[in-house]
C-alpha cells in the first residue's frame, strides 16, 4: 500500500495578474481614498492655503487696494506696525473686550444651563428663550440694542435706571466710560446661548447614579454641584473657554455697527483697524502685516492654553 504525501503549502503570495494581491488591494484603497479626499483637499488649498500664502506675500509689499502696485519692501510693514500707536491701542481694546466678556459668558452660560436642566415647568420655553438670540444675525442684534435699548432718555436702559431711582441720560455708546461695557452687555445677551447649549448637553450626559449615591451619603445641593457637577463639566469648560477667547478676539460686527470704533477710538478693535488701513487707507500690504501679527497672537494664546490643559491632565493622571 502506497501513500502520497500531501502537497507542501506554498509560501509564495497570491498574485493578481503580475502583481501580488496585497499590493493590488493597497493600490485600490489608495486610489479610492484619494478620490474621496481630493475634493476636500482642493477646496482646502483653494480657500485656505492659497489665501494664507497670498496674504503673506502681500504683507511683504506696498500693495494698494486697487492693485496698481505691489513692490517688494521686505519687513518694513511689520516694523511700522510694531511702532504704530494705533495698532497697540486697537489691540488693547480687543484684549480688554476679551477680558470683560469671556468670564461672564462662561459663567452666565453655566448658570443658565443649570437652571434649564432643573426646570420642570415649560422647560422647552426657557431653553428656546435663552438660545434664540444666538440665532439672530449680528446686524439685527446691534440695531435692536442701538435703537431700543441704548437711546438716551427714552431707551429701555435709561427707563430701567429711572425705575431704580438712578439718574438716566447716560451716554451708553457715546461716553468712553460706558461704551465698551455697553458692547460687552450686548455681546453677552447675543452669544451666551451657544455656551448655554454646550453646557446643557454636558449636564444631560452626567450619570445620574452619581447624584443618587451622593444623596444617600447626605450630600446637599451645594456639595453635589461642587464635587460632582463642576468636575464633570471640566472638559466642557475648557472647550467653551477656548471658543469664547477666539470669538472675543475676533470682535468686529458689534463695534462697527454700534460705535464705529468711537468715542475717541476707545472701542476700535484690531480687526476694524485692519479694515481701515486696507480699505480706507488703501494700504492692503500694511493691513495684511497687521492681520498676520494678530494671527500670531491668536496662535500664541491657543498654544498657551493647550500647554496648560496638557499639564493639568498630566497632573490629574
Amino acid at each position: 500500500m502506497t501513500t502520497t504525501a500531501p502537497p507542501e503549502p506554498t509560501t509564495e503570495p497570491a498574485t493578481v495578474g503580475n502583481r501580488p494581491a496585497s499590493a493590488t488591494v493597497r493600490r485600490h484603497w489608495t486610489e479610492h481614498g484619494l478620490v474621496f479626499t481630493l475634493p476636500f483637499l482642493v477646496v482646502y488649498a483653494l480657500f485656505l492655503i492659497w489665501p494664507l500664502l497670498s496674504g503673506i506675500r502681500m504683507s511683504l509689499t506696498n500693495a494698494d487696494v486697487a492693485g496698481t502696485r505691489a513692490d517688494f519692501i521686505g519687513f518694513d510693514n511689520y516694523a511700522e506696525a510694531l511702532t504704530d500707536p494705533d495698532v497697540w491701542s486697537s489691540l488693547w481694546n480687543t484684549l480688554w473686550f476679551t477680558v470683560l466678556s469671556t468670564v461672564p459668558l462662561v459663567v452666565v452660560g453655566l448658570v443658565l444651563a443649570l437652571l434649564a436642566h432643573h426646570l420642570r415647568v415649560v422647560a422647552w420655553l426657557w431653553r428656546l428663550s435663552w438660545f434664540a438670540p444666538f440665532l439672530l444675525p449680528s446686524g439685527v442684534v446691534c440695531l435692536l440694542w442701538l435703537w431700543v435699548i441704548y437711546p438716551s432718555d427714552f431707551g429701555f436702559a435709561d427707563q430701567l435706571l429711572a425705575e431704580f431711582g438712578l439718574h438716566p441720560g447716560i451716554g451708553w455708546l457715546t461716553d468712553t466710560r460706558y461704551a465698551m461695557i455697553s458692547i460687552v452687555i450686548t455681546t453677552i445677551w447675543w452669544t451666551v446661548g451657544f455656551n448655554f447649549l454646550l453646557y446643557l448637553a454636558a449636564l444631560q450626559s452626567i450619570p445620574q447614579h452619581l447624584y443618587e449615591a451622593a444623596e444617600l451619603d447626605g450630600a446637599g445641593a451645594w456639595h453635589r454641584l461642587r464635587h460632582i457637577t463642576l468636575p464633570q463639566l471640566r472638559s466642557t469648560t475648557g472647550v467653551v473657554l477656548v471658543l469664547q477667547l477666539l470669538a472675543s478676539l475676533k470682535i468686529f460686527d458689534q463695534v462697527y455697527i454700534m460705535t464705529g470704533g468711537g468715542p475717541d477710538e476707545s472701542t476700535r478693535p484690531i480687526l476694524q483697524y485692519v479694515y481701515q488701513a486696507g480699505f480706507t487707507g488703501y494700504r492692503v500690504g500694511y493691513a495684511s502685516a497687521i492681520s498676520y501679527i494678530f494671527f500670531a497672537l491668536i496662535v500664541v494664546v491657543s498654544l498657551i492654553h493647550l500647554r496648560v490643559t496638557r499639564r493639568r491632565r498630566e497632573g490629574n493622571s
